[in-house]
């Protein structure tokens, strides 16, 4: 079942059409978040989702249960503000690029912000610092920012109006906490994180779309354990990397994949420090799993 906001600014509750479920879909959601939809009512008031329109854009991942097919976050947003943690809980590295490489893949703006800096001691800040930094370089814009109820997050309602935006992360990082300061009557639940483990526990259990007053969409998912990429051949992964593409056209061979060849100017961009290791592995981490078929639930 799935909830639709019709034209006239009606919600209501609406089925897959019948033969809709026959088509060709390589995804667990023929339907996602963002979707404008054609829709049939019939005489006795049900509504039936009969088809989908052509999406301007979307961003998917790799499903966990089946390695084979996608699943789609979000349709036909204007950007992406990916909320990440050093701590309470630990957002990776790996998880950070497998994210980033997808919005890249689907031209899909990112923002990333660090949240949660009130916690931090001084090695927990540190790293923030240096992370920040790493992809401030590479050319993404970074915030590092406490969604505590003193701070001013004004700036963000800023970035957020009039625009579609997905507002992903692990869960534990925050964001149902971000989007109740932004949008005061969603009533997002809340939770603690596992002191025990550090790691969130699901409060979002489904995917949903939240008009911001004044204009534009918040789309809330829940919570992302892992990040598997999908539909990424493996020449063109390193076209999702920024930095890694920027070397690339120097490299010996056209068909060059950074591990090994030589005259690999990649590898020499790693060994001078002008690409980073992180995000050097990251790179070869998704590209493993591409010649694998591997999914690693672990990012």
């Amino acid at each position: 079942m799935f909830q639709i906001k019709t034209e006239d600014n009606r919600l209501i509750d609406a089925k897959l059409k019948g033969n809709f479920r026959l088509k060709d879909i390589k995804s667990t959601n023929p339907v996602s978040v963002g979707d404008f939809v054609l829709l049939e009512e019939n005489p006795e008031g049900a509504a039936f989702i009969c088809e989908i329109e052509d999406r301007r854009n979307y961003i998917v991942r790799r499903s966990s249960n089946l390695s084979k097919q996608s699943h789609v976050i979000a349709a036909n947003v204007d950007q992406a503000f990916l909320i990440v943690t050093i701590n309470y809980p630990i957002t990776t590295p790996t998880f950070i690029d497998r994210f980033l490489a997808t919005t890249e893949a689907y031209r899909i703006p990112t923002i990333l912000f660090f949240n949660k800096i009130d916690r931090y001691n001084y090695e927990d800040r540190e790293y923030a610092d240096a992370l920040a930094h790493l992809y401030e370089t590479i050319g993404y814009t970074c915030y590092k920012i406490s969604a505590k109820e003193t701070e001013d997050l004004s700036f963000m309602q800023e970035l957020l109006q009039d625009k579609t935006t997905l507002i992903s992360g692990h869960s534990g990082v925050g964001k149902s906490t971000l989007i109740n300061r932004f949008v005061p009557g969603s009533r997002q639940k809340t939770r603690e994180i596992s002191d025990y483990h550090n790691k969130g526990m699901h409060t979002t259990t489904f995917s949903e779309m939240i008009e911001i007053p004044g204009g534009g969409y918040i789309i809330d998912t829940p919570g992302i354990k892992g990040f598997g990429v999908f539909d990424m051949e493996g020449i063109e992964i390193s076209h999702y990397f920024p930095e890694i593409f920027q070397f690339s056209h120097n490299c010996k061979f056209n068909n060059c994949t950074h591990r090994r060849e030589p005259g690999c100017a990649v590898l020499k961009a790693v060994e001078d420090h002008y690409v980073s290791e992180s995000r050097y592995k990251s790179y070869l981490n998704i590209l493993e799993d591409k010649n694998d078929g591997k999914y690693r639930d672990a990012y």
